[in-house]
């Protein structure tokens, strides 16, 4: 049996499957879009710090041969200073493990007359990092190293010994901070805060450096005195920085 309307009933029924399944797209589509919108998120910084008074210094000490005949009498005197330097600081009570070497050098030394160079044999260098634990030594360390032979100095550093417990008190602080003010600002935008969803951190601390070179170091020495002046530590800050992203409600 033939039934003449089933070729338009196809033609009519598959835009309507069509049309039923766009808008089911459409419909869904809507959904997410909507969910998305409700998961607002904000992000807050905080500020932590933290300040401590210095308890260990590093300085810098080294001895330049200057201008020798020879490699070989370069490095000889060079290790005859540096003993005498390094016995001088250990004197002082500087322990060993505390002396550790930063540079040692042996450079040609020449001149230039007329665009010929002219050899005029070898100089040698080192330099000593020490780390002086007891801030009211440092200005006998100095005088000591400068009596014995040291005629080169360069920074003075002074630090914290365990920085990590200051700075994990400051992240507390920082972390407070930030959420005191992520608490107001969800208050501002009539919301409440939700989960936690981000967290970064920065900050630290670096250690002030004061410069001293040798003419201040003999002052005292070749003025008339046997100290070098003084150099206070005074206090040091450690800083710690937070963001934290929170999902508003």
């Amino acid at each position: 049996m033939d039934y003449p309307h089933t070729g338009k009933c196809r033609s009519l029924c598959i835009p309507l499957v069509v049309s039923l399944i766009l808008g089911g797209a459409f419909i869904y589509g809507k959904k997410v879009e909507t969910r998305s919108i409700d998961q607002f998120t904000i992000s807050v910084n905080g500020e932590g710090k933290v300040n401590a008074i210095p308890d260990i210094a590093q300085m810098n000490f080294g001895v330049d041969t200057g201008r020798q005949k020879t490699a070989e009498a370069a490095m000889e005197m060079l290790g005859i200073k540096m003993t005498k330097v390094i016995d001088a600081l250990k004197a002082q009570g500087i322990e060993e493990k505390d002396i550790a070497t930063q540079y040692l050098n042996l450079n040609p030394a020449y001149d230039w007359k007329e665009g010929e160079r002219i050899d005029r044999g070898f100089e040698a260098s080192q330099n000593l990092r020490v780390k002086i634990r007891e801030l009211d030594a440092i200005s006998k360390v100095l005088s000591a190293a400068a009596a014995a032979g040291a005629n080169q100095a360069g920074s003075v550093s002074f630090t914290i010994d365990d920085p990590e417990v200051l700075k994990a008190q400051a992240r507390v602080k920082a972390i407070a901070n930030a959420q005191e003010k992520a608490v107001k600002l969800a208050n501002e935008l009539g919301a409440s805060l939700g989960k936690l969803k981000g967290f970064s951190e920065g900050g630290g601390y670096a250690p002030p450096m004061a410069r001293m070179n040798m003419a201040v170091m003999e002052a005292g020495m070749g003025g008339g005195g046997d100290m070098a002046p003084p150099v206070p530590a005074g206090e040091q800050e450690v800083m710690v920085n937070v963001v934290l992203m929170y999902e508003l409600k």
